[in-house]
């Protein structure tokens, strides 16, 4: 299931036509949502798994309509041929809706989002963390490709869309963080914050804001794996998931503490971890287009996700507890994928050559 959901993610980031962006799309989704339900002595494994299935159908009906709306005013479904024969019609600005919209399920952009904590907190960590990483970021380079090329002479179209969706999905998926205690619904609401951020690059529409898009996903996917490690490594010896159950974890499991640490800053981008770099530079892409305001609105959001990353820092160093999570050895290779996410976000931060070389392939794009 796994290697097929692979499989239709390359179909995906590969496309050069609207069908097979479609089957990338149904064979990305459909074997995770089996794998959601993998734990089928658990109800809320099967209830993840239905919900996926679901929330994947409606997706694709809004995407299959959006694509017979394009191929209505257009005659072909081949991105070249589209963009060549595209205009400012409201039947194709309608189609270029309905697709962004199919698209955000995935990325899980707020009003698209109502499946996402559900489904996380449902999930298997693993499960879960792929979803949030791997399947978000081939959505996101897809809808880079259809933005920047197939539509980018409805640049002045699609812009407000995106800069609406950018503000609800930021305040939205910070605000909710707030009060969660379960430690995969606070992630899966962090994701949806990190994904109203990536559209700060994607609104500058310029090849500047692509390689911050591209940079940024991938400072994500590691501090994202990192969190997610660690909570499945705690999970996995203990079946403890609540933010209160972390609370002393430095003092019996400094190593991971120190680890979520990393992740948590670089997810809110606190210097100099990656994470601050990736933020900035998506600040500065969206600034040389001239959206201050939108600016600010990602700063202020950058300051309330501030506070409750730091509620989980807070509770693993400076609270104690009479029952705290014990000493544990995890295993080989949880310690060996959370080592590589570690030396990516410190890699990719500190001084890296990769931002400089995406935006020299984005230039050329």
């Amino acid at each position: 299931l796994l290697f097929s959901s692979l499989l239709g993610m390359y179909f995906l980031v590969s496309a050069g036509d609207f069908l097979m962006m479609y089957l990338g799309i149904e064979l990305s989704t459909l074997p995770v949502a089996g794998l959601a339900a993998y734990e089928i002595a658990k109800r809320t494994s099967s209830e993840a798994g239905i919900k996926l299935i679901f929330s994947a159908a409606l997706a694709s009906g809004i995407t299959l309509f959006g694509i017979s709306m394009l191929y209505a005013t257009s005659g072909s479904i081949f991105f070249d041929d589209i963009t060549t024969a595209l205009d400012a019609s409201n039947l194709t600005v309608l189609g270029l809706v309905l697709i962004t919209a199919g698209l955000g399920f995935k990325i899980s952009l707020v009003p698209f989002h109502f499946w996402t904590a559900d489904v996380y907190e449902g999930s298997p960590i693993s499960i879960a963390s792929y979803l949030s990483v791997v399947s978000k970021g081939a959505a996101v380079f897809i809808l880079l490709i259809l933005l920047f090329s197939v539509f980018n002479p409805l640049m002045e179209n699609w812009r407000p869309m995106i800069y609406v969706i950018a503000v609800a999905t930021m305040f939205i998926g910070n605000l909710f963080a707030l009060r969660q205690q379960n430690m995969k619904r606070f992630l899966a609401f962090s994701s949806i914050a990190q994904a109203g951020f990536i559209l700060l690059g994607i609104i500058a529409g310029t090849p500047t804001g692509m390689a911050t898009v591209i940079y940024f996903v991938l400072i994500y996917i590691f501090s994202n794996l990192a969190a997610f490690g660690v909570v499945q490594a705690i999970s996995v010896k203990t079946r403890k998931e609540r933010i209160n159950d972390y609370e002393g974890l430095y003092r019996t499991n400094p190593k991971l503490s120190l680890v979520l640490m990393l992740a948590l800053f670089s997810l809110a981008g606190i210097p100099p971890v990656a994470g601050f770099f990736g933020k900035f530079f998506l600040f500065t892409a969206a600034a040389g287009e001239g959206f201050y305001f939108l600016v600010f609105l990602g700063v202020v959001n950058v300051t309330i996700s501030l506070y409750y990353y730091l509620l989980v820092v807070r509770a693993m160093f400076l609270r104690k507890s009479e029952n705290p999570i014990p000493y544990f050895k995890s295993g080989s290779y949880i310690r060996i994928a959370l080592v590589l996410c570690v030396l990516g976000i410190l890699a990719l931060g500190i001084y890296s050559p990769v931002y400089e070389y995406i935006n020299e392939l984005s230039l050329a794009f």
